[in-house]
């Protein structure tokens, strides 16, 4: 959940500013540390961030009524999120496999890759 971890770290640098809050590297190192774990223990439901972030938002002292600047937006940061998500887990899916071999590179490159309909024949058990 890359894009969750990087959106609530951000989302808590607004909520400081918006409220004229200053953070300390200490703080800042517990927004990291916060953002991370509760990046890991969402889950993949819409919206959820929100709540999320409630917790790491707690963790460093900032308000929660915070949530409400960004709740306006979250829709459109939800759909961002999700980008990057995808994007994250793609390229790792690509690393495992090329250092594991089973990457067949022609495919990989091949732009009309997908582009025509197949078959899937299942062996009879």
């Amino acid at each position: 959940m890359d894009g969750t971890a990087i959106m609530q770290g951000v989302a808590v640098a607004f909520i400081a500013q918006a409220f004229n809050i200053d953070l300390s590297m200490a703080d800042y190192l517990a927004v990291i540390l916060t953002a991370t774990l509760a990046s890991i223990g969402t889950a993949g439901v819409p919206g959820v961030g929100l709540i999320m972030l409630a917790m790491v938002l707690n963790q460093v002292g900032l308000p929660l009524e915070g949530i409400a600047l960004i709740m306006g937006v979250d829709r459109l940061l939800d759909m961002i999120r999700t980008a990057v998500n995808i994007t994250g887990d793609s390229a790792v899916s690509v690393i495992v496999a090329k250092s594991e071999g089973a990457l067949d590179e022609d495919v990989f490159n091949n732009p009309q890759a997908g582009e025509k309909e197949e078959t899937v024949e299942l062996a009879k058990a």
